[in-house]
């Protein structure tokens, strides 16, 4: 799949796959930006930094509560976006929300949230670009 970077408007070819779950408290560490805007499904979504997967918004997660509701199944299937600890996420082009992190209970990893939503990838989407995670209670996020 092509995948228009928001920087610079350039299509590039990948064969990145999606974070598993035992990964991704480790993606954010290869990149100095966390979360970036970026052109993908048609539209301008919000992707990881450090891979350029699109992220997700879980509609059962409450603004601001510092918890998740997606865990056990879910949290495999929805991996989380984290951050080191000790570290704080960062925005890059397109990124104008609000961003922070909570603590998950289940691991105690720091999940990257924005505008006080916790922020997740789809396990099945395979490349950068791939937006396949419109599903009921799943919507891209929006910068």
């Amino acid at each position: 799949m092509l995948f228009r970077s928001a920087a610079t408007q350039t299509p590039t070819a990948t064969t990145s796959t999606a974070p598993s779950a035992s990964t991704a408290a480790s993606l954010a560490a290869s990149s100095s930006t966390t979360v970036m805007g970026a052109t993908a499904g048609g539209g301008t979504v919000l992707v990881a930094g450090s891979n350029r997967m699109t992220l997700y918004q879980f509609s059962s997660d409450t603004a601001n509560s510092g918890t998740s509701a997606c865990t056990g199944g879910c949290i495999t299937k929805w991996p989380a976006l984290t951050v080191p600890a000790g570290s704080t996420p960062s925005a890059g082009t397109r990124a104008t929300g609000k961003l922070g992190t909570i603590t998950r209970t289940d691991g105690g990893a720091l999940q990257v949230t924005y505008n006080g939503f916790p922020v997740y990838f789809l396990s099945g989407d395979t490349a950068p670009g791939d937006t396949n995670g419109n599903y009921p209670n799943w919507t891209p996020v929006k910068p």
